[in-house]
């Protein structure tokens, strides 16, 4: 039997994921000087999500259409024998990524293991020049030595605790919410 989420609060609201990926894409664009050699590749499930969002933003700012794709990291993962429900996706390229400065943007960033699993993705497609990580919440307890370069919040929890991100697109509501498992 799953046991229930307690709400303990809302992080972010609708507005404030807005402001945070419009922030994450402006920084984006600030580093890369410019978004000509841009590829924005989004973690499923939610990662992409927010890829895409922020290539839009970016697209807003600098009117340039940066290409967005999506990996798919279940193979990828470290734990991939311990999952036993993993609902496999695909990984979508938009472009050969040889030279090009690549943003993974991810939901969360927690232990580090789905970013370096997602790098392992894209590496067996080519040869980018930088892989960079943007997150919208960074809530710290790394096990890998990764590190995002754009983050939208950081929000240090404990270890019983877990960051919930719903989105318009996945689950009819937008927010980020901190919980905890009730007892």
């Amino acid at each position: 039997m799953e046991k229930k989420l307690k709400i303990k609060s809302e992080i972010l609201d609708k507005p404030s994921i807005a402001r945070a990926l419009t922030r994450i894409a402006h920084e984006i664009i600030e580093k890369n000087k410019g978004a000509a050699n841009l590829i924005i590749v989004g973690i499923r499930s939610r990662g992409d999500i927010l890829a895409l969002r922020i290539a839009d933003k970016i697209n807003e700012i600098e009117s340039v259409k940066v290409p967005v794709g999506a990996v798919d990291i279940t193979f990828y993962r470290d734990d991939y024998d311990r999952v036993t429900k993993a609902e496999v996706k695909s990984t979508e390229l938009p472009m050969n990524i040889d030279g090009k400065d690549i943003v993974l943007v991810d939901d969360v960033l927690y232990t580090g293991r789905s970013t370096r699993a997602a790098m392992d993705v894209i590496i067996e497609f080519g040869r980018p020049k930088t892989i960079q990580l943007a997150v919208l919440i960074d809530r710290g307890h790394r096990e890998l030595p990764i590190q995002a370069n754009y983050v939208g919040k950081n929000v240090p929890t404990s270890g019983e605790e877990m960051i919930v991100l719903k989105l318009q697109e996945s689950d009819g509501e937008e927010k980020v919410l901190l919980a905890e498992k009730e007892a």
